[in-house]
């Protein structure tokens, strides 16, 4: 199927992607061994040098398919490449070989990273998700296999861009995970299975918390001038939108993917609601960035499910950290704790009582390790394995129910992917010395959320 309309609608982008990796095309290069050489060593390299940057090296290290390495650090500040090189030798030291040669320091650093990779070889783009488009299209051109940190988009026309990608990554015969890991956990694999052959009947509702205190950088006070606003936004990437989708795409999407993926369809439309309710710090300044305090979004499926998300980051109200499936025989537990934590359990009716408890998951692997291990063996053994179009769909379905509750409008999956406001044009061309994408005002705020006066965008 091609898409030659200028705006194209969901299911003519979503069925043209997934066209293309249904039929996974292995052309590009010769992939009888990991590299044309012949070479089976894989060589890595990290562009996003962040915590979970970090543990995604341990990990893809961690891998026990074959020979494996890292040879090259890029991130935007010194620091970070720093903390993160010193941090990660003290854990897989031995698999690593990072001369100060190959670690690369700016907002080209990502292109000198990847350069020192062959085809075939492993790049981890765990930057800010805004840069996520603009590294992955290199890696395409390099030839190279990639992991990428969730969420993969913040916006519609970053979708469309993202979802095209993915095409050009299959038709390459290239292997790409994205870091939801949720689906590489057994527990909920499980679940997932049990639930598809009908242990709890017919899904009738689904809801997740994620409620705790301040959490991240998703609070900031205006910046206080030692650094360009450019790099104050990217180094509290979520405060700021345009950067990480807020604290909404980057701390919610694990728990909203559960329910897609349980449910085994995207919802069509999502209502919500929010509130600002601590404005100052203790001090009494004025927090300037761009997340509401609370979130709650009311999802609908085709058939008229309804999944609830509840979002608070609040200090001192109560935590509760969880997801839940229930049906027309009975109820589940995807995840008890965080973003996937066993174990998962079906009961008998709708009250989880132990008493009522039909079964339970007993696997503790590590699916931040399950992700990779997936990942790597399809690249070994050429098996077709690209995640792009699910990462795509969950960072969407993630954006409409922010943008619903950004303007207190309700958002169809449709208008949310054809919305024209990208919030960060031009990231391919930005360097050091560029403005940044959020303009600060006469007042020192950055531009809010207006529920109901800004209706067509989020700020």
């Amino acid at each position: 199927m091609s898409i030659d309309k200028a705006n194209p609608t969901r299911r003519q982008v979503l069925a043209a992607t997934g066209s293309v990796v249904a039929a996974t095309t292995l052309t590009g290069f010769d992939f009888s061994s990991v590299h044309p050489d012949g070479s089976d060593l894989i060589q890595v390299a990290i562009v996003g040098c962040g915590g979970r940057g970090s543990g995604a090296i341990v990990n893809a290290l961690k891998t026990k398919s074959g020979p494996i390495k890292l040879i090259a650090m890029a991130d935007a500040f010194e620091d970070r490449l720093k903390s993160s090189y010193t941090n990660v030798s003290k854990e897989v030291g031995a698999l690593m070989d990072v001369p100060e040669e190959r670690k690369f320091v700016g907002f080209d650093a990502y292109k000198k990273a990847m350069d020192c990779l062959k085809p075939g070889d492993i790049v981890i783009l765990t930057t800010p998700p805004a840069f996520r488009w603009v590294h992955f299209q290199y890696a395409i051109s390099k030839k190279l296999n990639v992991f990428m940190e969730k969420p993969v988009t913040v916006d519609g026309p970053t979708s469309k861009k993202m979802l095209k990608l993915g095409r050009d990554a299959s038709v390459a015969g290239l292997k790409v995970g994205v870091g939801l890991m949720s689906r590489h956990a057994v527990p909920l694999q499980q679940l997932q299975k049990r639930i598809e052959g009908g242990e709890i009947g017919d899904i009738m509702l689904m809801r997740a918390y994620r409620m705790h205190g301040p959490a991240g950088t998703m609070q900031s006070l205006p910046n206080p001038g030692k650094v360009s606003d450019l790099e104050y936004q990217i180094r509290r990437f979520h405060s700021f939108l345009w950067a990480s989708g807020g604290c909404f795409s980057d701390f919610y999407i694990h728990l909203i993917d559960h329910a897609i993926w349980m449910k085994n369809a995207l919802p069509v439309s999502a209502r919500a609601s929010g509130g600002r309710h601590y404005k100052q710090s203790a001090e009494g300044v004025a927090y300037v960035d761009q997340n509401l305090d609370t979130y709650s979004v009311e999802y609908t499926f085709a058939d008229g499910t309804k999944f609830y998300f509840d979002g608070r980051c609040v200090e001192g109200a109560e935590g509760k950290y969880a997801s839940y499936i229930h049906g027309t025989k009975g109820c589940a537990i995807a995840s008890r704790a965080n973003d996937c934590g066993g174990p998962s359990a079906i009961y008998k009716g709708q009250n989880m009582d132990e008493s009522k408890l039909l079964w339970q998951s007993t696997d503790n692997t590590n699916p931040y390790q399950n992700e990779w291990d997936a990942l790597v063996t399809a690249i070994r053994t050429n098996k077709p394995f690209n995640e792009v179009r699910r990462g795509v769909e969950t960072s969407l379905v993630t954006s409409m129910g922010r943008m619903a509750a950004h303007t207190g409008q309700e958002i169809t999956f449709d208008a949310m992917l054809e919305c024209e406001h990208e919030f960060a044009p031009g990231l391919d061309t930005l360097t050091s010395k560029s403005p940044a994408p959020l303009v600060v005002g006469a007042n020192g705020h950055y531009p809010q959320p207006m529920p109901g006066v800004t209706t067509d965008r989020e700020f």
